[in-house]
């Protein structure tokens, strides 16, 4: 449950701590002025008390039973210089007065009770005591008379000194109840300027949280700050959110795209092995010949969709355990590209084949691997292919053999029509046939063949790279780590 202090904004918060932290500094602050100023007035009066005390306790005819008569006058005119209303008075050993002085001014029954003085203990330390009439409090010292004959005790009231702790209180109360509104004020518009940025990451928050992930939070302050920080890595945090976002949209297109060429691939050899079997079934079939032309129909869809099941299946596992498909050894890529040029005479004896080092660079050389040759078999092959159906019968196809850069590198390149950009861009995506003028197959293949390479090359630590424009051909390039280059420090 939310407490009330959490129903107010930030600013209101950070104020009311502020307002509360300064007001009691203040009060802490009037307190101990105000206490040490009325400790120091007391602490005169106590002197002037003390010394008034003992002039009279030690005077000559102190013992005589009347003060007034008894007491020296020229001892006794300092002292009462120093006091606006003295009280002085002598007690006998039974606690009965023996003469006073008090100022003509003073009332007697603003006068402490005798009760109270004769409690006042004899050694010296000052007493406050009330007046009889509760209208006043007097400070008040008692020393015993000299010989021991009764009790001396002089008395002030502290009415200058209780009035003027109570004023210095007031002042202390008005200026700091003006400092503390006048600095709430000044507070309140610093904190609103000051938590003005924050407002702009909540727009911003607001409205990315609408769905416009483009909106960044500006820069607010200098880097070093809270606020720089914050938003630089809100920006940043942003960043990855609108990327993970874009992966996501891009990720659910392409399974859709996917899902939606599957079926249109895995239904177009469907419905030619269920229309050549209705063709059976109701009898059009009277002739052997044309049922076993039906059967090799029905044969070459079968193998049509088990080489495409296949093939999809080899991609699922290439997505989830790349390097658990394959079986590694040590090989050359000579090798392959010996099988491809046998493969390219095969399908197309009109071909011309070259045989060259990377790049077209004097002669092949070798390059060496730690791979799966059965796979990598299936990259040249599905390469060699790609090249035997994109460009035009007798088209030249030079292939490429060694190292270069410190990787194993195997080309195949033709002289056909080449691509355009965009079609480069998106040659490797699965089920993906570039213009059906590029091809002689009409539409058989399933767009898989270069994506399986590049899957099986990128399993081997490797890649493929391709190399074109539009009417200058393609050059294919499988690119993979030489043994030195695989080996990680055990």
């Amino acid at each position: 449950m939310r407490g009330p202090v959490h129903r107010f904004s930030l600013r209101t918060r950070l104020l009311l701590i502020t307002a509360g932290l300064l007001l009691t500094g203040l009060g802490i602050i009037g307190t101990v002025l105000t206490g040490h100023l009325e400790r120091y007035q007391l602490g005169r009066l106590d002197d002037q008390l003390g010394m008034m005390a003992s002039i009279i306790a030690t005077g000559p005819g102190t013992r005589a039973p009347d003060l007034e008569r008894t007491a020296d006058a020229a001892l006794l005119e300092p002292a009462l210089d120093v006091f606006g209303d003295p009280y002085l008075v002598r007690l006998d050993r039974d606690g009965t007065p023996h003469g006073t002085i008090r100022s003509p001014q003073l009332d007697p029954a603003s006068l402490p009770s005798l009760d109270d003085l004769r409690a006042v203990p004899t050694d010296g330390s000052a007493t406050d005591l009330p007046a009889a009439d509760r209208s006043a409090r007097w400070r008040v010292v008692a020393q015993p008379a000299s010989g021991g004959d009764g009790t001396v005790i002089a008395a002030a009231p502290r009415t200058d000194i209780d009035a003027t702790v109570a004023q210095i209180r007031a002042s202390s109360l008005i200026s700091g109840l003006v400092l503390l509104v006048t600095l709430t004020a000044v507070g309140w518009f610093a904190l609103g300027r000051g938590l003005r940025p924050l407002r702009r990451v909540e727009t911003t928050a607001s409205a990315i949280a609408d769905g416009d992930l483009t909106q960044r939070v500006p820069d607010l302050a200098v880097a070093g700050t809270e606020i720089g920080r914050l938003a630089r890595s809100l920006n940043a945090m942003l960043g990855q959110l609108e990327r993970a976002f874009a992966d996501r949209a891009a990720s659910e297109a392409r399974m859709r795209t996917f899902v939606a060429d599957v079926s249109h691939e895995l239904r177009t050899p469907l419905f030619g092995i269920t229309g050549t079997a209705d063709l059976y079934r109701m009898g059009a079939l009277p002739e052997r010949a044309d049922v076993d032309e039906a059967i090799s129909s029905i044969r070459r869809e079968a193998a049509r969709l088990t080489a495409l099941t296949e093939d999809l299946l080899l991609l699922a596992q290439l997505d989830e355990a790349p390097d658990g498909q394959l079986d590694r050894a040590p090989m050359d890529l000579r090798t392959l590209a010996g099988d491809a040029r046998s493969i390219l005479r095969a399908l197309d004896p009109t071909r011309p084949v070259e045989l060259t080092g990377p790049g077209g660079n004097g002669p092949p050389g070798p390059a060496p691997a730690h791979a799966d040759e059965a796979r990598l078999r299936q990259v040249a092959t599905n390469l060699v292919g790609n090249a035997t159906v994109h460009t035009p019968p007798g088209t030249p196809v030079r292939l490429g053999v060694g190292t270069f850069d410190g990787g194993a590198i195997l080309e195949v390149a033709d002289h056909g029509p080449g691509m355009t950009a965009a079609q480069a861009d998106r040659v490797f995506e699965r089920f993906y046939r570039a213009d059906r003028s590029r091809s002689r197959s009409g539409g058989a293949s399933a767009g898989l063949g270069l994506a399986i390479a590049r899957s099986l090359a990128r399993a081997h630590g490797g890649d493929i790279e391709l190399t074109t424009a539009l009417g200058e051909g393609a050059c294919f390039r499988l690119v993979l780590p030489t043994p030195d280059q695989g080996r990680h420090p055990g």
